[in-house]
């Protein structure tokens, strides 16, 4: 699968890389993203578990709880490490949405910072190059668009001004950083 792609499958091992979670704590933690990221349904997060699990790159325990059910904790392995830094050493995909690189960011614990750089690098063109698409389309000549379209069109240049800004300071500040990870 290209590391561009969303991969709940791939998010879930980074997450677990950070602390042991249930799926309960996953679905939280996702759900506090979810203007950025979505939020997944208990109907693909648990399927993701159970199939990590079946492929042991992940563990699960049973732990007690006080007047509940017990919570089923779970933990990455070495084998889910394995496969997890396989995957981050991919370039993303051309065509990543937003939502693949916020979830990117969020696991940027687990790149080392040349990777971590690379990707942020890599997004700086795919959204410069927007840019410039959405800037050419104010100049083409005709009736021009309508004010829905302008709209659009100006919301996106603002978006990417704003996340080019952003890249810019983070990948400044990654390079003043002495140790790399």
């Amino acid at each position: 699968m290209a590391a561009g792609a969303v991969s709940l499958r791939y998010f879930v091992l980074g997450l677990l890389t950070q602390k042991p979670m249930s799926g309960y704590d996953i679905k939280r933690f996702l759900e506090g993203l979810s203007w950025l990221a979505g939020s997944p349904s208990g109907g693909s997060l648990y399927p993701v578990l159970r199939a990590l699990r079946q492929e042991d790159l992940v563990t699960m325990e049973r732990v007690p709880g006080i007047k509940r059910p017990p919570k089923k904790i779970y933990s990455i392995t070495e084998a889910g490490s394995e496969v997890l830094h396989a995957w981050i050493q991919q370039p993303i995909a051309e065509c990543a949405s937003l939502k693949a690189f916020v979830m990117r960011l969020v696991l940027a614990d687990s790149h080392t910072r040349p990777i971590l750089s690379a990707h942020l690098q890599q997004r700086r063109e795919q959204v410069a190059s927007h840019h410039k698409s959405l800037a050419n389309r104010l100049k083409v000549p005709a009736a021009g668009p309508n004010l829905g379209q302008q709209l659009a069109v100006d919301y996106g240049l603002a978006l990417a001004a704003a996340e080019l800004a952003w890249l810019d300071t983070t990948l400044d500040q990654l390079q003043g950083q002495q140790s790399p990870k």
